[in-house]
């Protein structure tokens, strides 16, 4: 009879993590707008993740910090782990988001409604916001889901923000909107010029979802005038097998890197 050690290696954890499923009405996606850091966004959608298709409320869920840091490529090995997670549940537990609902009303949600953390063991104890159940609870149709394992070695907040948001318009292969509304929905509207917005957000992002995701996305920049005015995203699916192992790769490499440091 063969042991297996029980302690799962990282190679382990980013294969289970190829099953977990983010799935979210397209309303929340496509219709709200919050500021959230990368890791902040990562806690959430790990949640998110966590939903069984046949719940009908929000279950406490349960993770150990240092399994958490592992998963998203964070050195787990140091003593600031436990400090700097707390932090950023109190964080989540005093944000909140906008969502435009039916007849144009835009409603305030916030994102958990309980959490506790164990000191001994580094256990986290959390819940989601009972309010928030229309937009991941029992969805049969307008919603978009993907795999949790293609946010986890992004950087940048704007990389999430902005892949779900493509991945919800997948099934068009284009998305074209208004540039001052996509700062907006991004909350990077303090770059005001295109150049800036381009350098610091468009190009990051963009890097990130073709390097490390199931779609890869380009864009046009449309003037109207002399302003730059809409911008347009055609997104195509990465359907060769290739090309989805090359990602794997690249987010195994990311991971593996950042615990490194």
């Amino acid at each position: 009879m063969k042991i297996r050690n029980s302690e799962k290696t990282m190679a382990d954890q980013v294969e289970e993590m190829r099953n977990y499923k983010v799935v979210k009405s397209n309303d929340m996606i496509q219709k709200s707008r919050f500021h959230l850091s990368a890791q902040e966004q990562k806690i959430i959608l790990y949640l998110i993740s966590k939903i069984r298709p046949d719940d009908k409320n929000f279950e406490f869920q349960e993770f150990n910090i240092a399994d958490f840091c592992k998963v998203c490529g964070i050195n787990h090995g140091s003593g600031k782990n436990y400090k700097d997670v707390r932090e950023i549940i109190k964080t989540l537990g005093d944000k909140s988001t906008w969502i435009l609902c039916e007849n144009g009303v835009e409603r305030l949600f916030r994102w958990i409604s309980y959490a506790e953390i164990h000191r001994n063991s580094g256990l986290i104890r959390i819940r989601m916001q009972e309010d928030m159940k229309p937009f991941l609870l029992e969805l049969h149709e307008k919603f978009t889901q993907y795999d949790l394992i293609y946010t986890i070695a992004m950087k940048s907040q704007y990389s999430i923000r902005l892949y779900e948001i493509l991945k919800s318009y997948e099934y068009r292969s284009r998305y074209k909107t208004d540039l001052d509304e996509l700062k907006l929905i991004l909350f990077a509207t303090r770059y005001v010029r295109f150049p800036d917005f381009k350098r610091k957000v468009l190009d990051i992002a963009l890097r990130e979802i073709n390097d490390l995701t199931d779609i890869a996305v380009t864009y046009e920049i449309i003037k109207t005038g002399r302003r730059y005015s809409h911008i347009e995203f055609v997104i195509r699916t990465k359907k060769n097998t290739r090309e989805r192992i090359d990602a794997w790769k690249k987010i195994d490499e990311v991971v593996r890197k950042s615990q490194r440091r």
